[in-house]
């Protein structure tokens, strides 16, 4: 619905990121937005992911004037579900913006979608993330290496010890961290920044833990 201008001065940084899912090149304003873009597209369940989708006009209560929103994404899940999201850091909502979300809201439980304001993500997700993202495209994934990763972390195991079980660390890091990133390993993120010890799971592994303890965050 609209361009992501670029001028000198500019204090938002805007871009394209090349979505793995999709092939396709989506359009981010802040550095906020571009984080939750690549976390949207390691994420299995999501198919597509679409910038600025449309805008939503209406007129507040019995005022003339019309109010007009563009969420930030529109996000298709794997089984057909939408969601609408829209990225602004907790502490940059004016009252303003708060209407808007709230009509947002309103306006996609109307035809069938969810809607989300998120805000900064967990900063040690972030840059797992922004690491992973360099690993995306398939043409990264090494199938016998692949399975040789799965098979040796299927329980627990640190990551060097575990590469190098499979191979030279130079060849086989770039496919675990592929693997990681299509969520077929894990590791969890509040266990710090990545390092030779950091322990590396089956991703599934993680998923059940998190569906039993709601005070697990995985990523």
């Amino acid at each position: 619905m609209r361009s992501f201008p670029s001028y000198k001065g500019q204090r938002n940084f805007s871009g394209w990121y090349r979505a793995a899912t999709s092939g396709e090149l989506v359009g981010f304003e802040s550095w906020v937005e571009l984080g939750h873009l690549m976390r949207l597209d390691s994420e299995p369940d999501v198919v597509a992911v679409a910038s600025q989708p449309f805008r939503l006009p209406w007129r507040p209560g019995d005022q003339a004037r019309r109010v007009s929103h563009t969420p930030d994404c529109f996000v298709r899940r794997r089984g057909g579900s939408a969601v609408v999201l829209d990225v602004r850091p907790d502490d940059r909502i004016e009252p303003g913006d708060a209407v808007k979300f709230a009509a947002s809201d309103v306006a996609c439980a109307g035809v069938g979608w969810d809607f989300e304001r998120v805000g900064v993500l967990d900063p040690v997700l972030a840059a797992h993330l922004r690491w992973w993202s360099g690993y995306r495209h398939p043409r990264v994934r090494r199938e016998p290496v692949a399975a040789g990763l799965r098979a040796v972390f299927a329980r627990p195991r640190g990551l060097l010890a575990g590469t190098c079980a499979v191979g030279d660390p130079i060849a086989v890091l770039p496919v675990l961290f592929h693997l990681v990133w299509c969520r077929e390993l894990a590791v969890d993120s509040q266990a710090g920044l990545l390092s030779a010890a950091t322990p590396v799971r089956p991703a599934s592994a993680v998923a059940g833990e998190a569906s039993g303890d709601a005070g697990v965050v995985a990523g």
